[in-house]
């Protein structure tokens, strides 16, 4: 399990239960478990436990709340203690890849010196996801492309963060630069949602094809960026 999804994990806000009397009610005792099920779960657990149910080819809008139960070791209705159905567990696990990410992501660009770096770093961070074991880049990829309505709202969601995030570091770096930045918002949203297309582009591809996947997105980064800098030059540029 990757360390920043560890890290981030117990940080969740807990989701009230769909029955009142049910979040009021005492945990089960272990009397009314079965033969090797867990008297107490958290929403920790059940999370970890669909995400060791996803491949290649599983999303999370394909696990059934029975084989999630079984992977966490607990009595299918334990589940409806910390969520009210797959949906709502699916929505948690986004929010729980946006924010490991962002974490990921934006430590590798604070760890660059220069704009050049911060590229590189960045989009290598980024493709590096798509093989980690966590399989968090994985959820955000899929889920905004198969999932329901609400999975994609929540992926949005994520995307919204990253692009606020890259915006404000964008703005620090022309500042310090002073190289200029036309439409810092529509800049960030631009290399966020590139990257992310090609990031579900390239997660299906062999490894070995990744680095040169990698070094094509870190090439389209720059044109962006070398595009907008151009127009903060000069206005007369056609926009």
């Amino acid at each position: 399990m990757n360390s920043a999804l560890a890290s981030t994990l117990p940080s969740t806000p807990p989701v009230p239960a769909a029955d009142p009397a049910l979040a009021a009610a005492e945990p089960a005792p272990a009397l009314s478990q079965g033969p090797g099920r867990k008297a107490h779960i958290s929403r920790e657990d059940i999370m970890r436990a669909a995400l060791k149910l996803l491949g290649p080819h599983r999303s999370v809008s394909t696990l059934s709340l029975r084989e999630i139960a079984r992977e966490a070791g607990i009595a299918p209705n334990s589940f409806y203690r910390q969520f009210r159905d797959v949906d709502e567990l699916a929505v948690a696990l986004i929010e729980q890849a946006g924010a490991s990410l962002r974490q990921i992501i934006g430590k590798a660009r604070r760890r660059a010196g220069t704009e050049r770096s911060v590229v590189r770093s960045s989009v290598k961070a980024f493709m590096e996801q798509l093989h980690a074991d966590d399989k968090l880049l994985h959820i955000l990829l899929r889920e905004g492309a198969v999932g329901s309505d609400a999975f994609m709202q929540a992926v949005d969601r994520q995307l919204s963060f990253f692009e606020e995030e890259l915006r404000l570091d964008l703005m620090r770096m022309a500042s310090d630069g002073r190289t200029g930045l036309y439409e810092p918002a529509l800049t960030a949203k631009a290399i966020t949602r590139l990257v992310f297309a090609m990031g579900a582009t390239a997660m299906d591809l062999p490894p070995e094809r990744l680095p040169a996947l990698t070094e094509q997105v870190i090439v389209m980064v720059r044109i962006i960026m070398t595009g907008t800098q151009a127009l903060a030059r000069d206005p007369t540029l056609p926009k």
